[in-house]
């Protein structure tokens, strides 16, 4: 058997909430063309059952190391290009139209090590301030190791190397 989730809206005539976000818009984070991330339904947006981002990766753009989550899941699936993903065993040339979901406790990474710009979405569930995680990440140059291992905690990300 199986369930649907708790009802949130509790209206009978349905209403206009929809929130569009044109394939031209800017990235909310990054330069176009470049490495950038788009916040296509964040959190906030969402009431905290997803987040969804595209990110684009620019050639040879790395990627973060191997990590988990303890709160959340973290599903990829390519758009275009060719992007790295570690599902926790091997690393898999992941190309457009592939998928990984990865659920809690999962080790896992990504990177675009080709010489060509890739992009993918990210799938959160449930939904946590990534776009914190995103903004905050980069500033970590100069913080101290209990600053770093305070942030990683406070966003659910676990790195093992």
């Amino acid at each position: 058997m199986s369930y649907y989730p708790k009802q949130v809206y509790m209206g009978t005539e349905g209403e206009v909430n929809a929130d569009f976000r044109p394939a031209d818009a800017p990235p909310n984070l990054g330069a176009a063309g470049k490495d950038a991330i788009h916040y296509l339904a964040s959190t906030t947006t969402t009431r905290g059952e997803f987040g969804l981002y595209r990110v684009a990766m620019s050639a040879r753009a790395g990627g973060p190391k191997t990590h988990f989550h303890k709160r959340i899941s973290e599903s990829f699936f390519i758009l275009s290009g060719t992007v790295r993903l570690f599902n926790g065993e091997k690393w898999i040339e992941a190309e457009k139209g592939d998928f990984l979901h990865v659920p809690q406790g999962g080790l896992h990474a990504f990177r675009n090590d080709s010489d060509a710009p890739a992009d993918m979405l990210l799938l959160f569930t449930p939904g946590a301030p990534r776009e914190e995680y995103f903004e905050g990440v980069s500033k970590l140059a100069d913080a101290s190791d209990e600053e770093r291992a305070k942030f990683f905690d406070k966003h659910d990300s676990y790195f093992v190397e």
